[in-house]
C-alpha cells in the first residue's frame, strides 16, 4: 500500500513537473514571439525616421504615403496637419517636423504627435556628414518613440554605393499602458538602387546589416544578429526580405523571417523548430 502511495505521489509530481514545464515553454515562447514583434516595430518607426528627414530633405515637403499614391493621386504632402521647418543657414543644418500635440493622419495609415527633429553637418551624400536625430513627444499610433539616432555617411564601397552607420538608443512605451521596452542598434544600410533619381525615394532600395540589443518589457535582456541581409524597398513599409536572430534570457533563441513575398506585412518566427505565423505593425 505504501509503494502504490509512493508511485501515486510520484506519478502526480511528475505530472506537475511536465505541467510546469509546459507552461513555461509556452509563457518563454509567447515571450519571445513578443519580443520579435516589438524589436520589428522598432526597427520600422527607427527606419521611418529617416523616411521622413529623406522626403523633407529632398523635396521640401512631406509625403508620408509610402506607395507615393492614395485614391488615384499623387500625395505632395503627409497631412494638412503637419508643419516642416527647414533651416539651412545655422551650422549645423537643421530640419524640424512638428506633428502638432493632437494625433494627426498620415497617408500610411499611421496617426503620429510630437516632433521629430535632425541636425546635419553636410549633404547626406557627402563622405563624412553626420545626421543627429531627437524625439520631443513622438508618438505613432499613441505608442511613444524615445531616443536618439546617428547617421555616419562612410562613404562608397567597392560595389559604389553609399554606406551609412546608423547608431540608435531607443526606448517604446507601448500604448495603452503596455509596457516599455528599450532597443539599441548598429546597423549598416548599403544605398542598393535609386541614389541616381534623388528628387524620387520610392525607388531606393536598402541592403541592412548589423546588431542590436535591449531589454523587453518583463525586464529580460536580448541580442540581436541580422543573419541574412534586411531588405528594405521604400515604396513598401515593412521589410521585404531578411532573416535575423534574437536571443532572449532563458529562453532558446529564435528565428524572425520576413519571408520573400514582397511588400506585405507577414512573417514568421520560428522557436526550437516550431513556426509561428506573426502579423507586423
Amino acid at each position: 500500500m505504501k509503494n502504490q502511495l509512493l508511485q501515486i505521489s510520484v506519478l502526480g509530481l511528475l505530472v506537475s513537473l511536465s505541467l510546469f514545464s509546459c507552461k513555461k515553454s509556452a509563457e518563454n515562447s509567447q515571450q519571445s514571439t513578443e519580443a520579435a514583434e516589438n524589436n520589428a516595430f522598432a526597427e520600422a518607426q527607427f527606419n521611418d525616421l529617416t523616411t521622413l528627414i529623406d522626403q523633407a530633405a529632398i523635396n521640401s515637403t512631406v509625403n508620408f504615403d509610402v506607395n507615393g499614391i492614395r485614391d488615384g493621386q499623387i500625395s505632395q504632402m503627409g497631412s494638412s496637419c503637419i508643419t516642416l521647418s527647414i533651416d539651412t543657414t545655422s551650422n549645423p543644418k537643421k530640419i524640424t517636423v512638428d506633428f502638432g500635440t493632437s494625433n494627426c493622419y498620415c497617408l500610411d495609415g499611421r496617426n503620429r504627435r510630437g516632433k521629430v527633429i535632425a541636425t546635419y553637418t553636410g549633404k547626406y551624400r557627402e563622405s563624412g556628414t553626420i545626421v543627429n536625430f531627437t524625439l520631443e513627444n513622438y508618438y505613432v499610433d499613441d505608442n511613444k518613440i524615445e531616443g536618439t539616432k546617428t547617421i555616419t555617411n562612410q562613404g562608397l564601397n567597392q560595389a559604389g554605393n553609399w554606406v551609412y552607420k546608423i547608431v540608435v538608443n531607443g526606448a517604446i512605451t507601448k500604448a495603452n499602458n503596455g509596457g516599455t521596452f528599450t532597443w539599441a542598434s548598429t546597423r549598416y544600410r548599403e544605398w542598393k538602387a535609386g541614389a541616381a533619381t534623388a528628387l524620387n525615394i520610392l525607388d531606393d532600395v536598402y541592403g541592412i546589416t548589423g546588431n542590436a540589443s535591449g531589454t523587453t518589457i518583463e525586464g529580460k535582456e536580448y541580442t540581436i544578429a541580422i543573419t541574412q541581409e534586411l531588405v528594405r524597398k521604400m515604396n513598401c513599409k515593412w521589410f521585404e526580405s531578411g532573416v535575423l536572430d534574437l536571443t532572449l534570457t532563458g529562453s532558446p533563441k529564435i528565428t524572425l523571417d520576413y519571408g520573400s513575398t514582397g511588400c506585405d506585412n507577414a512573417a514568421v518566427v520560428k522557436i526550437l523548430g516550431i513556426e509561428y505565423p506573426i502579423q507586423l505593425k
